[in-house]
């Protein structure tokens, strides 16, 4: 049913910079509004944590380790979601998600819609 896309994962050296993207669609009709987007990270052996997420209205919320350094964005008609690493460190290595809390379709609300990642990966 819904369906978020990621891209922009890769190998980069420490200190570089990387963006992911993530697309969200719906097989069984169409989008009408997208609730909360966020980033999550896993490492391997680790819980899986919100790297930051961004409002219906625009607000942001980024974990400590990635304040500064890290910048999200949504663009509401391409139902994308953007972020932007920069000064990359080799503890950002890990397997990031895109989450959709709640969006509407004109088939009902989806809720909980999540990618299937991307690897990012940051040498020293």
């Amino acid at each position: 049913q819904v369906q978020l896309v990621e891209s922009g994962g890769g190998l980069v050296q420490a200190g570089g910079s990387l963006r992911l993207s993530c697309t969200a669609s719906v097989s069984d009709g169409v989008i009408f509004t997208i609730g909360d987007m966020r980033w999550y990270r896993q490492a391997p052996g680790k819980q899986r944590d919100m790297v930051a997420q961004i409002s219906q209205n625009g607000d942001t919320i980024y974990t400590t380790s990635v304040k500064g350094r890290f910048a999200i964005s949504r663009d509401n008609a391409k139902k994308a979601v953007y972020l932007q690493m920069n000064n990359l460190k080799t503890e950002d290595t890990a397997v990031y998600y895109c989450n959709i809390d709640r969006l509407t379709t004109s088939r009902g609300p989806r809720y909980d819609s999540w990618g299937q990642g991307t690897q990012v990966t940051v040498s020293s």
